[in-house]
């Protein structure tokens, strides 16, 4: 089964860093097929007949073993991805993919949780929730977000890892190649 390993926070300035082709070395040592990477980011594609919380364990562990480095592992499938693109709630509204943000979860947040996440929000910006991702158009980008700030921090309550529209597209692309 294709599956899409989002890493977070890595290779963002000095700390955390873990070079691509080590990373996808170490997974195939691991005994994971086809195993491909997007960028620097922390976007890798494989092939693994585990469950997606039995795969984001294990590659924890493995980050964790060989890099010397505790990162969140979040696991979708690429049918979970696919469906992910194919919401795509904000098209209406997005003019610009960079600027376009899928935040992943590794749970459904509450009502109460997306209700302040869209206080949040400039006049301009756009919040959708659906299941474990939340959809963010941020127009003016996400230097003076207050909701993007929100997203990224760890007060967000959640585990969580954004990407951007290009970056979603582009992974869905790989897992079907």
């Amino acid at each position: 089964m294709r599956q899409i390993l989002l890493l977070r926070g890595i290779n963002l300035g000095p700390h955390r860093r873990i070079a691509m082709p080590k990373l996808r070395d170490a997974l195939r040592d691991a005994g994971f097929g086809d195993v491909r990477t997007y960028l620097q980011s922390g976007n890798v594609v494989l092939s693994s007949d585990a469950a997606p919380a039995e795969l984001a364990a294990a590659c924890q562990r493995l980050l964790a073993d060989c890099f010397g480095h505790e990162v969140d592992v979040l696991v979708r499938t690429r049918d979970e991805l696919a469906a992910v693109v194919q919401l795509d709630p904000l098209r209406s509204v997005v003019a610009d993919p960079k600027r376009y943000q899928v935040t992943f979860l590794r749970e459904q947040p509450s009502a109460e949780l997306v209700q302040a996440l869209v206080a949040l929000a400039s006049p301009g910006e756009r919040l959708a929730a659906a299941g474990r991702e939340l959809y963010a158009w941020h127009p003016d980008g996400i230097a003076r977000s207050r909701l993007w700030a929100r997203l990224a921090s760890p007060a967000l309550g959640i585990v969580a890892t954004a990407r951007n529209w290009t970056t979603v597209t582009n992974l869905l692309a790989l897992a079907d190649s």
